[in-house]
C-alpha cells in the first residue's frame, strides 16, 4: 500500500480575452502496493516540500481539489470565527475558503518555502513554521484542518497527534482531515520528490477520535478506488 499522486491538467480558454490558461486538479490515494521506507524525517520531509513550493503553489492555485469537503465541514461548524490548517504548505485554495467564510486562520507548516509561498498569498494570515508533532498553542479553534498533512507523520505519531488536534477545539468544533484506509508506513512520489506517507487505518481512527470526545459526522473513501478517505469530525459540547 502506497500513497500516489496524479495531476490532472484541463486546458481552458477564457471566451473574452481568447487566452488559453491550465487549470489543474488533483488527486492521490492509498493504491494497494507496498514498498519498504527508510525511516520518517521531518527534516527531510521539509526538504522535500521546499523543492517543489514553486512549482505546487503554482499549479494548485486554480485547483478545487478538496474544496467540497472543506465546505462540507465549515457546513458543521456552529460557529465560524477561528481556524487552524495544519500542513497548510502554500494557502492557496483552502486558506481561501476558510477566509471568505470569514475565519480568522492560522496556518502551520514545516517547510520554510512553502511558508514563503503562502505569506506572498495570504497577507492578513498568520502563518508559524512548526512542526505538529511538537507545537502546541493555548489558543482553541472552531475548525481545524489537515488536509493531506498528517499523513506524512511517523506511524507512531498518529495518536498523539490526533489526540491534540482534537484537544485544540473548541466544544462543538470540526475538525476534518485525510487518512489512508490501510494500515503501515509506505513511501510515494510527487514532483520527483520521494516522500514518506502512514496510516494506522479507519478503525483505528475512529477509536481515537471517539476516545477524545469527538464523533465522526461524515467518512468518505473520495476517491474510490484509490484508498484516500476524508473525515469529518465534531467534538462534544
Amino acid at each position: 500500500m502506497t500513497l500516489s499522486h496524479q495531476l490532472n491538467k484541463e486546458v481552458v480558454t477564457p471566451l473574452a480575452s481568447g487566452e488559453i490558461k491550465t487549470k489543474y486538479s488533483f488527486r492521490c490515494g492509498f493504491s494497494g502496493i507496498q514498498h519498504k521506507v527508510k525511516k520518517m524525517d521531518p527534516l527531510e520531509l521539509a526538504g522535500s516540500y521546499d523543492r517543489i513550493a514553486e512549482q505546487w503553489a503554482r499549479d494548485m492555485e486554480t485547483s478545487g481539489y478538496g474544496l467540497q469537503m472543506i465546505e462540507r465541514a465549515v457546513k458543521f461548524c456552529s460557529k465560524k470565527e477561528t481556524a487552524l490548517d495544519v500542513g497548510c504548505g502554500s494557502g492557496g485554495r483552502v486558506v481561501n475558503v476558510l477566509v471568505t467564510h470569514g475565519f480568522r486562520v492560522k496556518g502551520i507548516d514545516i517547510s520554510d518555502k512553502m511558508l514563503q509561498q503562502a505569506r506572498r498569498l495570504h497577507s492578513g494570515v498568520d502563518f508559524i513554521k512548526a512542526n505538529i508533532m511538537d507545537w502546541e498553542t493555548e489558543e482553541r479553534f472552531d475548525l481545524v484542518v489537515a488536509w493531506d498533512s498528517i499523513f506524512h507523520l511517523p506511524l507512531a505519531a498518529h495518536d498523539p497527534v490526533l489526540k491534540k488536534l482534537c484537544s485544540f477545539l473548541q466544544p462543538g468544533g470540526i475538525l476534518v482531515y485525510t487518512l489512508g484506509d490501510d494500515t503501515g508506513e509506505h513511501s510515494g512520489m510527487m514532483y520527483g520528490q520521494t516522500l514518506g506517507y502512514s496510516s494506522v487505518g479507519i478503525v483505528e481512527n475512529l477509536k481515537i477520535l471517539a476516545e477524545s470526545r469527538c464523533q465522526c459526522r461524515h467518512l468518505e473513501l473520495d476517491q474510490f478506488p484509490q484508498k484516500h478517505v476524508s473525515l469529518i469530525a465534531r467534538r462534544m459540547e
